[in-house]
């Protein structure tokens, strides 16, 4: 089993939502990723999503796009993603999810890859670009190796997809909030809170919900919504306005006097407390 079930259990149980952090792995080096991560969890963060940074996103505003062209300038790929995982390992138990476009798997291979990311330490894998209907090869693969495959809806997803995923997604289904791309304004959620219910009539399976979550307040207000809360864009933009990129250099620097360590800290520890019961 993965660590993402028995997460949200004991959320659960203190009736708490989870908190989904997104960061680009590798941005601006793998080595802030180790970090980020780190304190990500020690701020409050219940589960961490690792991109995997990707030429051709279809989904990603700019500041994702950003964040991957800064990760694929450092070197940064799916082997060298595991490796850090690896490493994370010895230092914490947070689950981990992979975002990763189908292309990247494929070209690792679907079996070797699922078997080299359990063994690294990876909970949980999201193909944006694969719906339910196109995994039947990686999915019995991830089963089999004990890799939780997590799809999304959308406001979009009709019945049918609906318990498709309900019946396919493990440690959780990914509900995209909106119909535009990550870093957009959520702004209609009485709507997100209709297809939640909606979804729920077809599985127990925790919901969480992404796009459009850049503060506090829009956390707490999809916490009474949905099993957990992923935000992205607003931490990866934490992450960005730290970096310095020059002729020949990448460096972190402070602003207004606090760095992106103490930024990130600062903003997940307010976002986990939107998720608690008040």
């Amino acid at each position: 089993m993965s660590r993402l079930q028995p997460t949200f259990q004991k959320l659960a149980e203190r009736s708490e939502k989870a908190l989904i952090a997104y960061i680009m792995a590798g941005d601006p080096t793998l080595e802030d990723t180790e970090t980020y991560v780190q304190q990500l969890a020690q701020a409050g963060a219940d589960i961490v999503e690792l991109g995997v940074p990707f030429s051709d996103p279809i989904a990603d505003g700019p500041v994702i796009q950003q964040a991957v062209e800064r990760a694929l300038r450092s070197g940064t790929s799916l082997k060298k993603i595991l490796v850090t995982v690896r490493s994370l390992r010895t230092k914490t138990q947070i689950p981990l999810v992979l975002m990763a476009y189908y292309n990247s798997i494929f070209r690792y291979g679907e079996a070797a890859f699922c078997r080299d990311a359990v063994a690294a330490g990876v909970d949980g894998l999201i193909v944006p670009d694969m719906p339910p209907d196109e995994a039947g090869t990686i999915h019995p693969l991830a089963e089999a190796a004990g890799l939780d495959v997590i799809f999304l809806l959308a406001p979009t997803s009709t019945a049918k997809r609906e318990t498709a995923v309900a019946r396919l997604s493990r440690g959780f289904i990914y509900y995209v909030s909106l119909t535009g791309i990550t870093g957009a304004k959520l702004t209609d959620k009485a709507d997100v809170e209709k297809k939640v219910r909606e979804i729920r009539r077809y599985t127990k399976t925790p919901i969480a919900v992404g796009f459009g979550i850049a503060t506090p307040d829009d956390a707490r207000e999809v916490a009474r919504i949905a099993d957990g809360v992923i935000v992205g864009s607003a931490l990866v933009k934490i992450i960005a306005d730290g970096v310095i990129v020059g002729s020949a250099l990448v460096k972190l620097v402070t602003e207004g006097g606090a760095s992106v360590t103490d930024r990130l800290t600062s903003f997940t520890r307010s976002l986990k407390a939107a998720t608690q019961p008040s």
